[in-house]
């Protein structure tokens, strides 16, 4: 069925180009129209383009590679990582010199780390050059404010709206005499949390009605996920990772200690074994109706609706048995954490940069971008205005629209991810520390262990370095609340 969709959407795209290039100067063409132009006098050029291995790169195999080269005459020439190994083999690429890489996806808490390394081409001039700025205007300011720019300079265009927002059962929490009993007891509305504490009560309420069939909710608890988790809650609850003048970890404040005993405890309404809990295992209970509510990336919202089913990339994905039931919310605080997510930059070793810039514009583009952020099976989520107001979009199931309003709160909202020198020692540090909260030793020691282990981090990387990094990353509009 999507098969069609794809030829489909390349054919229109495709005429699109011809009828503008015989048009010529008759009306001002559009950023994407303006790349493929550019990009013609590259023909025959191969681009390697870093991808996570998985379902991502099937937009660039499947769709955006060959639709380029029949534009452009550029191949497109996916190479496929893990997503843990991504920094890794970039940084690895260009301290080598071998220039492997064209054009990287770069994981936006990561981009500070490369750029100030040299590892990425500045984009400022290509920018200007190709008159992309009116249309950078266009991706939602969460993600254009705090995903594209290292110290006031361009490396990389935001272009993956991942976010975690709430996903309820709407027959749960619209039933009568749920909503009765459940006002008789706490004197509030059923309705999606809006804090912690709400969260709690209704998942504790939902599990004392409907377990075993049912809990109240099942979270991301594997510590690789929870750590978002974590790190959104921490900051909605007024917690700050750093002292800005000391640099010193402040992660085991009151507010820390708070959070971590709370989670802990939620885990006793939840199924058994949350702990254990990955994307999958909670998306999967969501399906099969074993959950009230949970919180996850924006794929959860649109396969739990059926959106691509038949498709044969998703064939693993069970049965959907909430289709028509599924609800969306910002998750409690109403602050999401942006969760990873990937930007596109262009690695300074390569040897086609200005290349893999005009694919990366031409991808970036509105007109590209509304086409691949529909893909069921790329996992590129909605990160412009236009794709939350496209009604295209908002037709593909029952309450797209409703979906496409809580993504768009999100967009507008969301929490960065922590983004420092060597940032992904710090979240190992975290990651360790969450597994030590499930196995059960207290929080407040846990705490002033992740507090001291973060403390030499910074020692070790240095304290003014990592201070200038912090402290940019903090003064934007969306690291704290």
């Amino acid at each position: 069925m999507y098969a069609q969709f794809v030829k489909n959407t390349r054919h229109i795209l495709t005429a699109s180009a011809v009828c503008l290039g015989l048009l010529g100067n008759a009306q001002a063409q559009s950023a994407a129209d303006q790349a493929v132009e550019a990009a013609k006098q590259y023909s025959g050029v191969t681009l390697n383009v870093l991808y996570e291995a998985g379902l991502q790169p099937l937009d660039p195999k499947n769709f955006t590679g060959p639709l380029w080269e029949e534009l452009t005459g550029i191949k497109i020439n996916v190479i496929e990582s893990p997503v843990d190994q991504m920094f890794t083999k970039a940084m690895q690429d260009y301290r080598s010199g071998s220039g492997g890489y064209d054009l990287l996806n770069v994981i936006p808490n990561q981009l500070p780390d490369l750029a100030l390394a040299g590892a990425l081409e500045p984009l400022d001039d290509y920018v200007d050059k190709y008159n992309y700025h009116e249309e950078l205007q266009g991706i939602a300011p969460v993600y254009r404010d705090n995903q594209m720019k290292v110290e006031g300079k361009i490396y990389a265009l935001p272009d993956d709206g991942d976010v975690l927002i709430l996903y309820y059962r709407r027959d749960l929490f619209d039933d009568s005499a749920n909503q009765s009993a459940f006002q008789e007891k706490y004197g509030y509305p059923l309705a999606p949390p809006e804090t912690w504490q709400q969260f709690s009560e209704i998942g504790q309420f939902m599990t004392d009605t409907y377990a075993p069939e049912t809990y109240g909710a099942g979270l991301l608890r594997q510590p690789g996920n929870a750590q978002y988790m974590f790190q959104e809650r921490f900051r909605v609850e007024g917690g700050k990772f750093f002292d800005p003048d000391s640099m010193s970890a402040t992660v085991n404040s009151d507010i820390g200690i708070k959070v971590f005993t709370e989670m802990r405890a939620e885990n006793s309404w939840m199924p058994p074994g949350v702990e254990q809990w990955g994307f999958i295992e909670a998306f999967n209970a969501f399906l099969a109706g074993d959950i009230a509510m949970t919180i996850s990336w924006p794929p959860v919202g649109r396969w739990a609706a059926g959106y691509g089913k038949g498709t044969e990339a998703l064939n693993w994905i069970p049965e959907t048995k909430v289709a028509d039931k599924v609800g969306y919310a910002l998750p409690p605080g109403g602050t999401p954490e942006l969760a990873v997510g990937f930007s596109l930059a262009v690695a300074s070793g390569s040897a086609n940069k200005e290349a893999a810039y005009l694919f990366a514009q031409w991808m970036n583009s509105e007109e590209i971008s509304l086409q691949r952020v529909q893909l069921p099976y790329a996992l590129r989520d909605p990160f412009r205005t236009s794709h939350f107001a496209s009604e295209e979009y908002r037709s593909r199931w029952s309450n797209a629209g409703e979906y496409l309003d809580v993504l768009q709160k999100g967009a507008e909202t969301g929490l960065l991810d922590l983004s420092l020198l060597q940032t992904d020692r710090y979240e190992e540090a975290l990651r360790q520390a969450i597994s030590r909260l499930w196995s059960g030793e207290d929080a407040k020691k846990i705490l002033d262990d992740l507090a001291e282990d973060w403390d030499q981090l910074t020692k070790r990387i240095g304290v003014d370095k990592q201070k200038r990094v912090y402290a940019d990353w903090a003064s934007k509009p969306d690291a704290y609340p």
